[in-house]
């Protein structure tokens, strides 16, 4: 059995497989932890190719928020099926998910609606867009990662997100990353892989 769970969300318009370099890397560096990326369920409206986990055709801060209530049943379908293929349906302390953009959108909102009480959640490029009421579970720890030379997804949005989830009682570390656009990097995703270590490998962590 694998110490724990890391289930990555990518962002509209791509497919699980573009983590491929990071699961690569991953699956090297810790390999007592099971890996999964699946594909979004819908397919991207806005062009040939890619996966969405909700359109962002005619989006507006008005209607992003039903947009996302509109998805869950869909992403929590999804979420199941990787938890349970990785035998983790009854420790969802050992799971963390791991999402870019709107990937981070759906992460954030699994823990603040209360469905997913999993072990934490790496938000990449992203923002807290869910509807309230929030329910979360407080021993969900959140890692916000964020280039303050983001244009897709303005940097204000993670400190937003970290004022109102830390007001909801919840564990939230905020790093933001000069220079940095809305992109992956090595300095983040050193820092994820740190953070993830914390949670499901303790005692690896010097």
């Amino acid at each position: 059995m694998s110490d724990g769970l890391i289930i990555f969300l990518h962002g509209v318009g791509s497919q699980g497989a573009s983590f491929s370099p990071l699961l690569t890397q991953w699956a090297v560096d810790l390999p007592t932890i099971a890996l999964a990326a699946p594909d979004a369920p819908f397919m991207f409206d806005l062009a040939p190719a890619g996966r969405q986990w909700f359109s962002i055709k005619g989006v507006t801060e008005a209607n992003r928020a039903e947009r996302i209530v509109a998805a869950r049943q869909a992403f929590d379908n999804m979420l199941q099926s990787c938890i349970a293929d990785a035998g983790f349906g009854n420790r969802l302390d050992r799971v963390v998910l791991v999402g870019f953009s709107q990937g981070s959108i759906m992460a954030l909102d699994a823990v603040v609606s209360g469905r997913w009480p999993v072990a934490g959640v790496v938000a990449f490029s992203g923002r807290l867009a869910s509807p309230p009421l929030y329910a979360p579970s407080t021993e969900t720890r959140i890692l916000l990662i964020h280039g303050d030379a983001d244009t897709i997804m303005p940097v204000q949005e993670a400190q937003k997100a970290e004022q109102i989830l830390t007001t909801i009682g919840m564990t939230v570390t905020c790093d933001i990353l000069p220079g940095v656009g809305h992109t992956l990097t090595n300095s983040g995703v050193k820092r994820a892989q740190e953070f993830i270590q914390s949670l499901l490998l303790p005692g690896s962590v010097s």
